[in-house]
């Protein structure tokens, strides 16, 4: 088949790099891609915008795909695929109604809350002053989130009230993140490990991909500002095959029954980011993509061809499917730009791709590169994601750790402690 896969991040890459592995992919374009992408064999980037929904409009009507695959949320929140199935197109990615899983923090946990999913007490806001008067009549700690869309960077867990109402004026007065806080949740401080669990749904059935954890903080021992994600691993220890089940059970299940009760038939990939407390899951969010960058720790574990589930889950027919994976470990480290997720200087030669990439069960996925005069820049706060496999955590953190070592640029910052919480189990 035809396949159009839409984004040009490191997810997107790893996705791109697993369809094109696939022997029922005849021809991979994606729109835009990124220069990682444009090598792979059978795949074309495309220009455009995934964010420009006519650009993509026009794109589909030229190319005339089988199957598109939409990589990031934003074009989803913004009712992509409802505009690609009213033109007959088959399409992976909820529509504007599901998307609002992640395109609304509040409608997210009305929705837990009405179907019993556990998850954090809280309570929404739409003004600041009763958002800090709720504060300071509930001293204790608080998690305050923006209600849209903020990259993965608008939660501030706050051990105060203070620290709180400082990130309540700083999203609903100042607008950090724009209209993303104008509205707020604020929840209950949750203790205990996270651990992120993606599912593939044709809107009834579900096909869940390993656990993983995944690094938000800049800095080691988890300090710093939130990022999009400075690294991965995947398994998880903190989860087990008794935790999947109930995951499955009281987090899949009833979203999806909930889903289907307001008339929403989701199909997409489906992401729960979880806090495992004394063995039992409370749901922190959920998104309506793969998570950037667990995608490039999962992805390489894979054993099934992943492109005919994708297509089985876009058709609705993803009863009776199983996704066989490699026991062995994926250890994936972000090497990103001197400054992320603040300002950043871009266009910094990088050298040893080709020597990381020769390394055994080492893949290295581009996030913000470019490439020009035969020479390989950076563009991007996240520059590239340094994937490795081992046979266990620890040997997928040495090897990728070896291949980190072999690329240089300057300004080349990274975690030195990605799987922290795994090697001490």
């Amino acid at each position: 088949m035809r396949v159009m896969l839409l984004g040009s991040g490191g997810r997107e890459h790893a996705l791109a790099w697993c369809f094109s592995k696939s022997p029922q992919c005849e021809r991979l374009l994606c729109l835009p891609g990124n220069p990682g992408i444009a090598v792979l064999e059978n795949c074309t980037c495309v220009e455009g915008s995934a964010e420009d929904l006519e650009s993509v409009l026009r794109s589909v009507r030229e190319q005339r795909p089988d199957l598109v695959v939409v990589g990031p949320e934003a074009p989803l929140v913004a009712g992509l695929a409802d505009r690609l199935l009213d033109a007959g197109v088959t399409v992976l990615g909820p529509t504007r109604a599901g998307a609002q899983l992640e395109g609304s923090k509040a409608f997210a946990k009305e929705i837990m809350r009405e179907s019993g999913i556990p998850t954090a007490a809280f309570e929404s806001f739409a003004d600041a002053a009763a958002a800090r008067s709720f504060l300071q009549a509930h001293p204790g700690r608080w998690v305050v989130k923006a209600d849209g869309l903020a990259a993965g960077k608008g939660v501030f867990p706050c051990d105060g009230v203070s620290e709180a109402v400082a990130a309540v004026s700083r999203l609903m007065e100042e607008r950090a993140f724009g209209v993303a806080g104008a509205r707020v949740v604020i929840e209950e401080y949750l203790e205990g490990e996270e651990a992120s669990c993606i599912a593939l749904t044709d809107g009834s059935h579900v096909v869940m991909l390993p656990f993983s954890q995944d690094h938000k903080r800049a800095l080691d021992g988890d300090r710093g500002p939130n990022t999009g994600g400075m690294g991965a691993y995947s398994p998880a220890p903190v989860a087990d095959e008794a935790l999947a089940q109930l995951v499955r059970q009281q987090v899949f299940s009833p979203l999806l029954s909930a889903l289907r009760r307001r008339g929403i038939e989701y199909r997409g990939f489906l992401y729960a980011g979880l806090m495992i407390t004394q063995g039992a899951p409370r749901v922190l969010e959920f998104n309506v993509r793969l998570g950037d960058p667990e995608t490039q720790a999962l992805l390489p574990r894979l054993e099934s061809d992943l492109l005919p589930l994708v297509y089985a889950a876009a058709t609705g027919t993803l009863a009776g499917a199983n996704l066989a994976c490699s026991p062995r470990a994926s250890v994936c480290v972000v090497l990103a730009s001197r400054g992320y997720p603040g300002p950043y200087e871009k266009g910094l030669p990088i050298t040893g791709l080709q020597s990381a990439q020769a390394l055994p069960d080492t893949f290295v996925f581009h996030a913000g590169t470019r490439r020009e005069r035969g020479q390989w820049l950076t563009a991007g706060g996240r520059v590239l994601g340094v994937t490795a496999l081992g046979d266990d955590i620890p040997a997928a953190v040495a090897a990728a750790y070896r291949a980190v070592a072999a690329i240089e640029f300057s300004g080349k910052t990274y975690r030195r402690d990605i799987a922290h919480r795994a090697l001490r189990r």
